[in-house]
């Protein structure tokens, strides 16, 4: 599971807006925004069941406990999906779209200064990350996924949206997306 998801999810959110931002615009974020709930919801959530179940199965083995019923495992990865931190603010940020409601400027201004700053922070969280971080004995396998992650995907991806009758800005984005290197939840 673990490998699928990093062969699968993107770094969408502190890569993927800022250069989709930069290259795309608003309307290049609206699909990547769309993309990144959808793929949080579904892709970590079908991940942590898998997760849960293999620690259910674990715990099980070890101990002469009674092993937790399986409706409980799949409804708390449900519930952790969506109460995810990625997906929820973009989830609660549409529907309060829909009320016609707007910000006061005294909360709105330092909201937008801060969106302002998210690209170049999370770019700069990035190559910390990446400083602090030890490939070594494991090159080998890391360089398999970043190849499976970076090349395989978004052709596959190109080529079965363009089998669809996808085309314009939403296909580019998609494509982006999917050449982005592995997310930093699955990192």
């Amino acid at each position: 599971a673990a490998r699928a998801l990093a062969n699968t999810f993107s770094n969408t959110l502190m890569i993927g807006v800022p250069l989709v931002g930069l290259v795309f615009g608003d309307a290049g974020l609206v699909t990547l925004f769309t993309l990144i709930s959808v793929h949080s919801l579904i892709l970590l959530t079908a991940a942590t069941v898998v997760f849960e179940l293999a620690a259910a199965r674990e715990h099980a083995g070890q101990s002469d406990a009674a092993q937790p019923p399986l409706c409980r495992a799949v409804l708390g990865a449900v519930r952790n999906g969506i109460l995810h931190p990625v997906p929820l603010p973009i989830v609660v940020g549409l529907l309060f779209a829909q009320t016609g409601l707007t910000l006061p400027p005294v909360v709105d201004k330092p909201l937008q200064l801060l969106g302002q700053a998210l690209g170049p922070l999370a770019l700069l969280l990035v190559g910390v990350t990446l400083v602090f971080t030890r490939v070594g004995p494991h090159f080998k396998a890391a360089l398999r996924i970043a190849l499976a992650k970076c090349v395989a995907h978004p052709l596959l991806l190109a080529a079965m949206g363009w089998a669809l009758g996808l085309s314009g800005l939403p296909l580019a984005v998609m494509i982006v997306a999917a050449s982005l290197p592995v997310g930093a939840n699955v990192f």
